[in-house]
């Protein structure tokens, strides 16, 4: 992990800073999108004007050079839309890696091809410099910037940057790595693979803006190459048709071979995001994580209370499922702490005498700790601004002795959060809304399952100013009216158990909600899908819309025994589960906790990407660290953009010039 800080560092430099003063363009990119076509027609524009003449000719700044003016405008709004991006990424790099030991190959790469994205784009700021009609600048001047350009001679000219550019994409030259796995896209997919949750991005996305990043240099650095060629055409120093047509087919060479490198990786590559943990103590609840209270949670009592005859002719053993406090035998310890109104389970003796630290009223613990006289501690002993206070067993009649026993509390009293909504939580798809992003949020002791919408456009892409979280209206589970599995679930002893899922949309669908049911006796995750059609970026079929969701029934449990508190954790979570498995919500252990926490915790971190996309699927996971509690964290699957990327290829072009030929033949002949 050590050697992967310069990767990240470069990295999110590199791929949200592509050709262009670091824009990074919106995700349907060289797939359907305007700027693609607005590019790509600017390329053929160029072209047009360099093979339509053979002989030099004066160039028209009224008519010629409004090509390079729409490029610049087109740059400077891409550039002012994803500035934000950047910052925002920047400040997660800390999150990736603590430190690093040595560079490795990949570092290298990305560090070379940073530069040469950074050395067009400074070219391409000089070429609009040129371009500026207040400023005039002298012939000579154009002459030295259109020969530095292209001198095939020079390292630094577009044309050898370029070939650099294709020969760090393809690792033609990595002969130590393995065929298959030379090309940058495949080293990458490797390494944002072990730092899943640290980009900001999945590592589907970090793969298609790395793709954006070259594939802007590549057209940007085309227009230059032709623009200059141009100029020295109208200067006399020869037509350069041969020259201009190699240009061009390299471009589109490269650019296939790119594409094709990229949608090998994309089929390849996880489109999985959640959301790494905060720094240790960063912990915030309600902010960074909600949790579940007074659920099972540990408890002091005496068998003399847990009969109706006030005998104590069993053993704590003996009270195991669902018990009750039926009295409180002359006032003793039972008096001194609240009652547990609910069910009793799991009783087991430690010893007869002990020193209770009791938790402050109101909160959500009923001790801080239990020591025990044998030595044996429940908690951890620190201070006790109340007190402790001094609990013994004793015998009755000789031969009953009448034990104080540890057992676990399951009252739904007024402390006890426990409820999870069964409500949908769904975009708005009248107004052509999808879902973004996940989070868990607290409300009244309701948990709910929310989605973060935006508005879809053409080729996949969100707009960002209308993101926003779906604000679930507030309820209770004593509301009129409201009804518990129905409107909401309770969890107690026997129904506390939640299914780790993943659930996918079929090809052509995204997410337009999120709901939980209930399946036997465990949570369940539904989502809503609803088909989109890519290019014109709208739902279609809203009233087809279906919610689909895991029916399996065989799953393996998760044990979650012996637990401490999860934001104790001393290093941050990782996956610890896998499809069809599932958890029970429960006590932290007793030595840990005293057995007063219930674990695990929900992470409540907004799971959305730093570049808005539609979701192919959702589903919840539960990350931990050995020993520790852990949490059950949302994960969302992002949009795989990979099957519409397109080739620009010969074919395009020349329909390209051939449809515009005809146009102009038409416009002639109706007006002649």
């Amino acid at each position: 992990m050590k050697m992967l800080l310069p990767v990240v560092t470069v990295l999110v430099v590199l791929v949200l800073a592509p050709a262009g003063h670091g824009v990074a363009i919106g995700p349907g990119w060289l797939a359907l999108s305007e700027t693609t076509k607005v590019l790509l027609r600017i390329a053929v524009d160029v072209a047009e004007m360099q093979l339509g003449d053979s002989k030099p000719s004066p160039i028209n700044f009224n008519q010629d050079l409004r090509i390079m003016h729409t490029i610049q405008t087109l740059s400077a709004e891409m550039r002012e839309s994803q500035t934000a991006m950047v910052d925002i990424l920047g400040q997660r790099v800390h999150d990736v890696i603590e430190s690093f030991g040595h560079r490795n190959r990949l570092v290298e790469r990305l560090e070379k091809l940073y530069m040469i994205v950074r050395l067009v784009e400074r070219r391409e700021a000089s070429m609009y410099q040129l371009l500026r009609t207040d400023t005039p600048v002298e012939q000579l001047t154009l002459t030295q910037f259109a020969q530095a350009t292209v001198d095939v001679s020079k390292s630094d000219s577009v044309i050898e940057l370029l070939h650099n550019l294709e020969l760090l994409v393809t690792g033609s030259t990595q002969v130590l790595l393995p065929p298959g796995r030379q090309d940058i896209f495949s080293q990458l997919n490797e390494t944002a693979r072990s730092v899943l949750c640290s980009f900001g991005l999945s590592p589907q996305q970090l793969i298609y803006v790395l793709y954006e990043s070259i594939a802007t240099t590549e057209l940007k650095g085309y227009i230059m190459m032709q623009f200059s060629y141009m100029l020295l055409k109208t200067q006399g120093q020869g037509n350069f048709t041969v020259e201009s047509q190699a240009r061009r087919n390299e471009l589109q060479t490269r650019l296939a071979r790119t594409q094709q490198l990229v949608r090998n990786v994309m089929n390849q590559t996880s489109g999985e995001y959640w959301r790494c943990d905060p720094d240790r103590g960063a912990h915030r609840e309600n902010v960074t994580y909600v949790q579940f209270t007074r659920l099972v949670q540990g408890y002091v009592e005496n068998e003399v209370d847990m009969t109706t005859d006030n005998t104590c002719r069993e053993t704590c053993s003996h009270y195991k499922y669902g018990h009750e406090q039926h009295q409180c035998y002359k006032e003793l310890y039972c008096s001194q702490q609240p009652k547990c109104a609910g069910r009793i389970y799991d009783c087991e003796y430690i010893d007869s005498d002990m020193w209770i630290c009791p938790a402050a009223p109101g909160g959500t613990r009923r001790y801080e700790y239990i020591e025990y006289e044998n030595g044996e501690m429940r908690g951890r002993k620190q201070s006790c601004p109340r007190g402790t206070t001094k609990v013994d067993s004793w015998w009755r009649w000789l031969f009953w002795h009448c034990s104080y026993c540890f057992c676990y509390c399951d009252d739904a009293g007024r402390h006890s959060d426990r409820y999870v909504s069964l409500r949908e939580s769904v975009s708005d798809m009248e107004q052509n809304r999808v879902v973004t992003g996940l989070r868990f949020v607290k409300r009244r002791q309701m948990v709910h399952l929310i989605v973060q919408q935006g508005l879809l456009l053409p080729g996949g892409e969100i707009a960002n100013s209308t993101l926003e979280w779906v604000v679930p209206k507030p309820f209770t589970h004593t509301d009129k009216g409201v009804r518990d599995g129905h409107d909401y679930h309770t969890l107690s002893y026997d129904r506390r158990a939640i299914d780790l899922d993943d659930v996918h949309v079929p090809p052509g669908y995204v997410v337009t909600g999120v709901q939980f049911r209930v399946l036997g006796a465990r949570l369940n995750l539904l989502l809503r899908m609803t088909e989109m059609n890519f290019t014109a970026g709208k739902l279609v079929g809203l009233d087809a819309s279906i919610w689909s969701g895991s029916l399996e029934t065989e799953r393996t449990e998760i044990p979650l025994k012996y637990m401490d508190v999860p934001t104790l954790a001393p290093a941050k979570s990782v996956p610890m589960s896998t499809q069809n498995q599932y958890l029970r919500f429960g006590p932290t252990g007793g030595r840990a906790d005293a057995a007063q926490t219930t674990i695990p915790f929900l992470d409540a971190q907004p799971v959305s990407p730093v570049r808005p996309t539609p979701l192919a699927g959702a589903g919840l996971m539960y990350k931990g660290v050995p020993k520790y509690g852990g949490f059950v964290a949302p994960k969302i699957m992002t949009y795989n953009f990979g099957a519409h990327i397109q080739d620009p290829t010969d074919d395009w072009f020349a329909a390209e010039l051939e449809a515009r030929s005809s146009a102009a033949a038409g416009g002639g002949s109706d007006s002649g």
